[in-house]
């Protein structure tokens, strides 16, 4: 016992001492992306005129009439998030179309000049609130309406939008940004100022998170599909790449940089729907539980966060199937909610040192008895900066080997369910390539 306890108290001396000094060789995630890290899962709504003309990409020409949501209820959005566990709901304030959801005064093409008149982030952020969720916007800079898209003076519309957006409807915890870009009503692109759009952020509102492409807080994941990469570093060079077209490679984006000088994880964006907004063709076509519950997998338990899509329907609510969907995967996702089965468990500790330089950083568990193990779920403490490169885990029963695996990165969080529930007594968790000394958060057996 007394050579264990040494042995933790030099482990947590490697680490401290790490963190003071060779620390800050890493790329290391600020204090806003460390709280994003930890809200996992949340919400994507797709909602304007697209909605009632069944298009998925409008062009600008959709008259402002047809947008109304006669019984749109975003408690009811929000009510349902929650019971999903859902942490946050990011809405489509302005997609491609440059229809507004809130009444905009530098563009004629909103809710201002709809049937519904009501201002639908308003709305929607005082439900967040109420609701204890977090409140974000997507807001395209493609605009197919406005006729200063195309021109310098557009630069200019976009930032003031954005002010709005950020004096009127705060706090907002997430921005998502398209890269989109097409021709406007004149016939022309637009080449979008991003620098001074992102300084226009951090001015406004240092603490907000920004998505794009290439951040500069989150990545895009490479695809729409709900699939993180087995090898997922929260690391990637930006340098030389361009939002939207001219980005990284999709390999990039899927698996990060290993040597990345810059901190920005992946960000999963996929719709529970085969579309993004809502079509009742669809009604029949909504991802099952069981779906939902191999995208998280793939995503969340692969260190990424997951942006699910559930449009709201033309009444201006989530729909039934949807609704129903969402409450089943959220009752599968009780299964990681179960007690720490390692909770009461010897743990042993190893690593390298000056007569063993060869050893694993190793972490053995032992119970007292023969547990029913369904997973695990391994977190490394990605405040000191994502290390590890390969895991091999084995669960075994009094010696015998019930289930190995190997694995690459770990990162926020990774989870492992296994095939069929395995009677286990022992978990050897064996680090066997990292970029520095490992530091766990988090391990756990359900």
């Amino acid at each position: 016992m007394k050579n264990f306890i040494v042995v933790i108290c030099f482990l947590l001396s490697a680490c401290l001492s790490n963190a003071q000094s060779g620390i800050s060789k890493y790329p290391l995630p600020s204090s806003a992306q460390l709280k994003w890290h930890e809200d996992e899962y949340y919400l994507f709504m797709h909602f304007g005129p697209n909605t009632f003309t069944d298009k998925e990409w409008g062009d600008g020409k959709e008259k402002t009439e047809v947008f109304n949501p006669n019984e749109m209820d975003c408690n009811q959005w929000c009510r349902i998030a929650k019971q999903s566990g859902a942490a946050g709901i990011i809405i489509t304030a302005k997609h491609h179309d440059g229809f507004c959801l809130w009444p905009s005064k530098y563009s004629t093409h909103t809710v201002q000049q709809s049937t519904f008149k009501r201002d639908v982030l308003a709305e929607l952020s005082a439900a967040c609130k109420k609701a204890g969720l977090k409140f974000g916007v997507y807001i395209s800079p493609w605009d197919r309406n406005h006729p200063d898209y195309g021109t310098p003076k557009y630069n200019d519309v976009f930032v003031n939008m954005m002010e709005e957006l950020f004096t009127n409807y705060g706090p907002i915890w997430e921005l998502w940004w398209d890269g989109a870009n097409g021709e406007g009503p004149n016939g022309k692109k637009q080449v979008y100022d991003w620098n001074r759009f992102e300084k226009t952020v951090r001015r406004l509102s240092p603490q907000t998170v920004i998505f794009s492409d290439i951040g500069p807080d989150m990545r895009w994941i490479g695809n729409e599909s709900g699939i993180g990469g087995e090898t997922n570093w929260n690391t990637l060079d930006t340098a030389g790449f361009k939002r939207g077209e001219g980005g990284p490679s999709t390999d990039s984006l899927l698996t990060g940089n290993v040597n990345g000088v810059n901190y920005i994880p992946a960000e999963s964006d996929v719709s529970i729907r085969p579309g993004w907004f809502y079509h009742k063709e669809e009604d029949q076509k909504v991802k099952s539980p069981d779906e939902l519950m191999k995208i998280y997998l793939r995503t969340v338990g692969r260190g990424a966060n997951l942006l699910l899509n559930v449009p709201p329907d033309r009444r201006g609510l989530i729909n039934e199937h949807d609704s129903a969907a969402l409450v089943g995967f959220y009752n599968k996702r009780t299964i990681f909610n179960q007690p720490n089965l390692l909770k009461n468990a010897s743990l042993n500790l190893t690593e390298p040192d000056k007569k063993n330089p060869s050893n694993n950083y190793s972490r053995y568990y032992i119970l007292k008895k023969p547990v029913i193990m369904k997973g695990l779920i391994l977190q490394e403490d990605v405040k000191y900066g994502q290390k590890i490169a390969g895991v091999a885990i084995t669960v075994s029963n009094k010696g015998e080997v019930k289930y190995q695996q190997t694995i690459t990165t770990v990162g926020n969080k990774r989870i492992l369910l296994f095939n069929e529930p395995i009677n286990a007594s022992e978990v050897a968790i064996v680090v066997l390539k990292t970029k520095g000394i490992p530091v766990f958060k988090h391990v756990k057996a359900f």
